[in-house]
């Protein structure tokens, strides 16, 4: 079982990178003439989705730039109530260093949402291990520290910084979670997935929590296919039938977790969600999604899962928590949530849509 601390001036603590994401909405980017500019960053929507919707005390380990994008990214992390410690990096008024910008669109009906990005000379690539002290950053407790794969895929350095910061955050008691986040553009210019499995495998030698999908296990840490085939997206067998594999090659791992989801259109999808945990597997309903923005959803159920556990929730519980405000936060514009625990805790409880009065 995870063996959680029952407080700690810091509950949760992400090390990752901030980036503004460029939103034109359903409008392709190549008509688009307006966007809305989102704070986002894999890692920073956990603890953003932990601070403002279950009430914790979180963190945030980045690169922070001194320039106007900058000043907008940093007034969001405030906004989200997430305690920044940050290595500051000068811009030079021209090339960089800069935080990175993410374009999606949200696509409509049949067309799907378009992401790519532009990450020069981006400011949190430069971080390596030594950039943090981490005893002040724990010096008075954390609970949990998380990380995830978009991180480690940046740069040579910032797959060992993260390897650097669990093992100061596991020397210091917290629970250590990953997400595996396998991102064939970022990985395809360095290397791909043979440079990827190492550096993987590296980091979740640490790993007490593990969120990925069949996927994400094959390529970020090169576990042999499902021997059990799926018969739909929503069909939990091809996970299930991994785990035995994970865990036998990485015994440190208490926690394997993943969303389901269908898709029937941009705007419409089927959403599920399935934990390993201790040895029994525990799914979540399956429901009918609209859509609003797609981005995000993933982080969410993270946010909602990793709450339901430093809560002392039964582990169904938590994975109920972890759907219902994945769910949620695909209503809502931008990658992180908008939604209130008691939201949260009356959709995992089966309520619906009805007008609350």
């Amino acid at each position: 079982m995870l063996d959680i601390r029952p407080q700690a001036a810091l509950d949760f603590v992400a090390l990752g990178a901030l980036n503004h994401r460029l939103d034109p909405g359903v409008i392709p980017f190549r008509k688009a003439r307006e966007c809305t500019i989102h704070v986002t960053g894999a890692e920073f929507n956990v603890a953003a989705n932990l601070a403002d919707c279950f009430r914790l005390k979180t963190g945030i380990v980045s690169a922070m730039v001194d320039y106007p994008i900058g000043d907008l990214v940093a007034e969001g992390v405030r906004a989200k109530g997430v305690t920044p410690f940050y290595k500051r990096f000068a811009h030079d008024g021209v090339t960089g260093p800069n935080m990175a910008t993410v374009y999606s669109d949200r696509g409509y009906g049949v067309r799907a949402p378009v992401v790519f990005y532009n990450r020069a000379d981006e400011a949190a690539a430069r971080l390596a291990p030594g950039d943090f002290d981490w005893s002040a950053i724990f010096a008075g407790g954390v609970r949990w520290f998380h990380s995830g794969g978009i991180f480690a895929a940046l740069s040579s350095t910032t797959g060992e910084l993260i390897v650097e910061g669990m093992r100061a955050a596991r020397a210091a008691g917290a629970v250590v979670s990953f997400d595996l986040n396998y991102r064939e553009k970022l990985w395809s210019i360095r290397g791909g997935r043979d440079k990827a499995v190492p550096i993987f495998r590296r980091i979740v030698e640490n790993v007490d929590v593990l969120v990925g999908n069949e996927e994400d296990l094959q390529q970020a840490l090169g576990i042999s296919g499902p021997e059990v085939a799926a018969t739909s997206a929503l069909d939990s067998a091809a996970f299930v039938g991994m785990i035995e594999q994970v865990v036998a090659e990485h015994p440190r791992i208490k926690v394997v977790a993943t969303t389901l989801r269908q898709v029937l259109s941009s705007n419409r999808h089927r959403w599920g969600a399935v934990a390993w945990i201790d040895g029994e597997t525990y799914a979540a309903p399956t429901a009918e999604l609209d859509v609003l923005d797609r981005v995000g959803g993933g982080d969410g159920f993270a946010s909602g899962l990793f709450y339901g556990l430093l809560a002392g929730e039964e582990p169904e519980e938590a994975v109920k928590l972890g759907w219902a405000h994945g769910a949620l936060l695909t209503t809502f514009p931008g990658d992180t949530t908008m939604a209130t625990l008691e939201q949260v805790r009356d959709l995992a409880r089966g309520g619906s849509a009805r007008v609350q009065r």
